[in-house]
């Protein structure tokens, strides 16, 4: 089973995926992480007590006006009839610019106080299940300094 682990400059993030429910976005986002695409990229968005959000290309350069707007050079669709598609403290899920628009851009909420309305319009995918604390200290810029993908 493969698990990942996001490393910051605020501590490691370890995730366990939701394989089963949303398999290609799994295999996307391992493809992703293995090839160092998420290395030195940013933490671009950050809403307290809602979600951090990284992936964007342009996010190595905060000061690109392009910034939350980059991907991978094509879209993947969406996942949504899973069993675990609820919207929870530490569950990564795709961001998106609109239904079967995601690519590279992730992100990890930070409870569930706002974000029932994400339930059943974005594809969650894997949750933290050590380092929750990170999510919390995480601040608008902080880098990603690599994503390891680990076989347990």
């Amino acid at each position: 089973m493969k698990k990942a682990e996001i490393h910051t400059p605020k501590g490691v993030m370890k995730v366990s995926f939701y394989s089963d429910d949303a398999p290609n976005t799994v295999a996307n986002f391992i493809k992703l992480a293995e090839s160092g695409f998420y290395d030195g990229l940013a933490f671009h968005r950050v809403i307290p007590n809602f979600v951090i959000q990284g992936g964007c290309p342009f996010s190595k350069d905060m000061s690109d006006r392009r910034v939350g707007t980059g991907g991978p050079g094509y879209a993947i669709d969406c996942e949504l009839t899973g069993d675990n598609q609820y919207h929870d403290r530490g569950v990564l899920s795709m961001a998106h610019a609109g239904r079967n628009t995601g690519g590279s851009q992730f992100f990890v909420c930070h409870s569930r106080d706002n974000t029932s309305h994400l339930d059943g319009n974005h594809t969650c995918f894997g949750k933290v299940y050590e380092g929750l604390e990170v999510i919390d200290s995480i601040k608008q810029g902080d880098e990603i300094e690599k994503i390891v993908i680990v076989e347990e």
